[in-house]
């Protein structure tokens, strides 16, 4: 194999004729104003459910759809992507709530929420900053494994700690580490509201049968996510059962003036308590990194399913992602990103622009102050399903299975991430993942030097420029490569691309002999940007190299200088 070329010849007239945003995207109305609905029926229970697992009510998880929907549309960036509230973020806000005075639950503000929306307040203005820097294009140096066991690791997070939902448990949680919640489902368990318990199971199978119904004999299927069937189930056997009767508190209360819950942030409070400072910075920088990482993972993956083959710009999602953290902040919301269950159901809706985001903030707002009875049926026990169901995707066993496909290399670090995740938290265990990939990596262009030991230029040249001379021969430019191409440079090797692409000429990648490692991560990069422009990048000399496996993004290594 020696090009990243992808079929496909009519792509550049279906980018010709794909909707835009902005005005010219209102002639698409219809389409977004009915994907907006479904998103909004979907949005409901799962942005409600998110707030919950995040240790708050769930109104503040619904008023970050609003805000999201409200915003993205004016600042752009992306053309499908549904944003808000996003259950990777879960673990990551409920520790830092804890570490800044306490997590609530579905009923009650913890103390440190208000200090939480200062760290959101923050880590807006952060990501405002990088997208003015340029800066969103080094989200692209964790490794794809790792960002895979990143998610892996948050699903598994997210499902156990949404066990005392699914079981009716009311009581307060008094865990804090992944060990202390598995110790804790006996009791969980032993404690829970049966028929809540009964609610939450019936709403899970109905989530599994959803998701495994074959949408070709089923219309509603296809278009419909499992997450409404679920919470719909959910709903109508609470209703059946007379949960409300039993004990209100095991379904979703909303405030009669849904304007109670703008929480301002506590700017003054935390200032004035120096004992929070490390705690609040290293908030900001975890929801920074993850915030970063995960959101411009799922523009580029909706990217790829988008039907009109439009590309995001990370640059501008990540300034839309931080102007709405701001403004969620302002008014008690939770930080924003896209969010991958909810775009995929906007493309599925048939979605077209980001005005369908629109749409689904303006019906939340109906829902929240028109139909506030809709949301109070929803039993928290259909909401934990909810929540583990997508939990239980996020870290499916055919994720590991994709990955033993790529490469074995690739299963170790999503193991590696997922397994020091658990046992520390979210930010060590992202550059746990990513300094094993830089072990290896190192350890294999060291191999293919033919030098004994690692040394620290092997360490270095994973950092530096790949591209060591450019080429222009009439329409065509040559890029040669005499580096290792990785997770940690691969950026550089891009932005040599785009630059060029923009100048219409096509574009030669020759490996030359210092080329000893080319990473999946590298290849999948390259293989996406092929795809925008099919026939303009071509790949030279990777037939010199061993792949690690037979997938076509398989790690490749063993040139020798």
């Amino acid at each position: 194999m020696n090009s990243t070329d992808t079929s496909g010849s009519d792509c550049a007239d279906v980018r010709v004729a794909a909707p835009q945003n902005g005005l010219a995207g209102l002639r698409h109305w219809r389409h977004d104003l009915l994907a907006g609905l479904v998103v909004s029926l979907v949005s409901l229970p799962l942005s409600s459910g998110i707030a919950i697992a995040s240790g708050a009510p769930p109104i503040y998880g619904i008023i970050s759809s609003i805000i999201a929907g409200l915003v993205f549309p004016f600042v752009g960036g992306s053309f499908v992507t549904i944003s808000g509230p996003a259950a990777g973020l879960a673990p990551a806000l409920l520790a830092i709530m804890v570490s800044l005075g306490g997590a609530g639950d579905a009923d009650h503000v913890g103390a440190g929420y208000p200090m939480l929306l200062v760290v959101i307040f923050a880590t807006g203005l952060v990501q405002l900053l990088m997208a003015r820097l340029g800066l969103a294009r080094f989200a692209a140096i964790f490794p794809a494994a790792v960002v895979e066991g990143m998610l892996g690791a948050i699903g598994v997070l997210i499902t156990i700690k949404a066990l005392p939902m699914l079981f009716g448990y009311t009581g307060a949680v008094h865990a804090h580490g992944f060990v202390e919640y598995v110790a804790s489902i006996p009791h969980w368990l032993a404690d829970g509201h049966k028929p809540a318990l009964a609610v939450g199971l019936v709403s899970l199978v109905v989530l599994f049968i959803a998701k495994s119904a074959p949408a070709q004999r089923f219309r509603l299927f296809q278009i419909l996510p499992p997450h409404i069937f679920g919470a719909t189930a959910g709903a109508l056997l609470a209703m059946g059962l007379g949960l409300n009767s039993l004990d209100p508190s095991l379904l979703i209360e909303v405030p009669a003036n849904p304007l109670d819950g703008i929480q301002l942030p506590a700017f003054g409070a935390l200032w004035a308590r120096p004992d929070l400072w490390s705690a609040a910075a290293l908030g900001v920088v975890t929801l920074t990194l993850i915030d970063g990482v995960e959101s411009l993972a799922t523009a580029q993956a909706i990217d790829r399913i988008d039907p009109f083959k439009r590309t995001s710009s990370p640059g501008r999602v990540l300034g839309g992602m931080g102007l709405s953290n701001i403004l969620s902040s302002l008014v008690g919301g939770l930080t924003i990103i896209p969010g991958g269950v909810k775009s995929k159901t906007n493309i599925e809706a048939g979605g077209r622009t980001l005005w369908a985001n629109f749409a689904n903030a303006v019906f939340l707002v109906g829902f929240l102050f028109v139909a506030p009875g809709l949301v109070a049926l929803l039993p928290k026990a259909a909401l934990g399903a909810i929540l583990v169901y997508t939990g239980w995707k996020m870290v499916h066993p055919n994720i590991a299975k994709h990955l033993a496909e790529i490469g074995r290399e690739q299963v170790v670090l999503y193991a590696i991430t997922i397994l020091a995740i658990l046992a520390t938290d979210l930010l060590l265990g992202i550059l746990i993942g990513s300094a094993a990939k830089l072990v290896l990596v190192a350890w294999h262009h060291t191999r293919a030097r033919g030098a004994v030991s690692m040394q620290v230029g092997s360490l270095v040249a994973l950092f530096q420029d790949p591209v060591s001379a450019i080429e222009h021969i009439e329409r065509r430019t040559i890029l040669h490569v005499d580096k290792p191409v990785v997770c940690f440079n691969a950026f550089r090797l891009a932005e040599h691309i785009e630059q060029e692409r923009r100048s219409g000429a096509s574009i030669q990648i020759d490996l030359g002999a210092g080329a000893s490692v080319l990473d999946h991560t590298a290849l999948e990069n390259l293989r996406a940007m092929a795809a925008v422009d099919p026939g303009v990048i071509e790949v030279r000399g990777m037939d010199a190299m061993q792949a690690r496996s037979r997938h076509p993004t398989a790690m490749r290594t063993g040139r020798r200088t």
